[in-house]
């Protein structure tokens, strides 16, 4: 590999909404999620709401949509 191309990789945490903490290793230095595999419907089984209209207007509100 070349040298002084590549970003740093270093050991981050990544937190979901339900409080799930999961360590790993990225270029960024924190991540914050919404849904992980312990709370999402798929990996659970249990039928939940997921919030996709916050989801969307949280998009529309950063890009100035209406």
């Amino acid at each position: 590999m070349k040298e002084g191309i590549h970003p740093q990789y270093k050991p981050t945490t990544i937190r979901c909404a339900c409080g799930e903490e999961i360590e790993t290793s990225s270029t960024k230095s924190d991540i914050k999620v919404e849904i992980c595999s312990k709370c999402h419907p798929f990996y659970t089984g249990k039928q939940k709401l997921v919030d996709t209209g916050g989801r969307v207007d949280r998009f529309n509100r950063k890009f100035g949509l209406k």
